[in-house]
């Protein structure tokens, strides 16, 4: 399932080619099949001369394959291999996506892991909803790093005195009162987080959604992880200590964490 225009839009400062090249090739995890450039194109609202020519490059560069008869792209194991080395514990040998599955399986709702980014929380995998009654979650999307479900996750995992370098980071960028951060308030929610190990704030950015985001373990000098269960608020909320016991449950499984390490508190300060 993907949903037309959806894709985030690039941010402020970003190569445009470059930009488009990434979000190609997120496009292709999401669908997980074969495109022609019609529908790329389409899903991603790029113009069909510049997305070609980005596509035959990829081609060019082993990337990407091309079927001349069906006018098909797909990737090539190539692009399976690129970056697999960054952290072998978690990605090399497929546990982060077997724990997403695994999530995905057992609850029916969508799965999503995400890292920090500047100031907001990428989704950087993504495994969709097979619920009836379901939100689609387009992998690449940002949220802001400090009003958000998955950015509260990914603060929780920093100490206060790194939060409020963050925070004043960001609140550098603010354009309005509204969309300025309380230090204070926000230290007060992700002590909260820490404590219960787990962040879900419904309706935040989403009307009517939300995520229930639990960091991971802190892996050597790497960004935080988390992982989160996405979904209409009302079932997320009537359902919230199911989810997490399972989250907590499929953490713990594939990332063999001793008994003592309580998935949601790893590495929080």
């Amino acid at each position: 399932m993907f949903v037309v225009g959806a894709r985030p839009a690039l941010p402020p400062g970003v190569v445009k080619s470059a930009g488009r090249v990434l979000q190609i090739l997120e496009f292709f995890d999401d669908v997980r099949r074969e495109v022609n450039v019609i529908e790329m194109c389409t899903v991603l609202g790029y113009p069909q001369s510049s997305t070609s020519a980005l596509l035959r490059s990829l081609v060019l560069m082993g990337v990407l394959n091309y079927n001349r008869v069906t006018r098909m792209y797909s990737p090539t194991i190539r692009m399976a291999l690129l970056g697999s080395w960054v952290n072998d514990r978690l990605f090399g040998s497929g546990q982060l996506v077997r724990l997403s599955d695994a999530i995905n399986k057992r609850t029916g709702h969508a799965v999503l892991v995400a890292t920090r980014n500047g100031r907001f929380a990428k989704y950087i995998h993504v495994v969709q909803a097979t619920k009836l009654a379901r939100l689609h979650i387009t992998l690449g999307t940002e949220r802001p790093l400090a009003a958000s479900g998955t950015g509260y996750a990914i603060l929780s995992t920093y100490s206060d005195a790194e939060v409020r370098k963050i925070v004043h980071a960001v609140n550098a960028y603010t354009t309005s009162r509204e969309e300025f951060v309380s230090i204070s308030e926000l230290l007060v929610a992700l002590a909260r987080i820490r404590k219960r190990g787990y962040a879900y704030v419904p309706d935040l950015v989403t009307v009517g959604g939300g995520v229930i985001a639990m960091p991971l373990p802190r892996i050597d000098q790497l960004q935080p992880l988390v992982i989160g269960v996405g979904g209409i608020s009302d079932v997320l909320t009537a359902n919230e200590h199911e989810i997490v016991t399972v989250m907590r449950e499929e953490v713990r499984n594939h990332l063999q964490l001793d008994a003592s390490e309580d998935p949601g508190r790893v590495g929080a300060e």
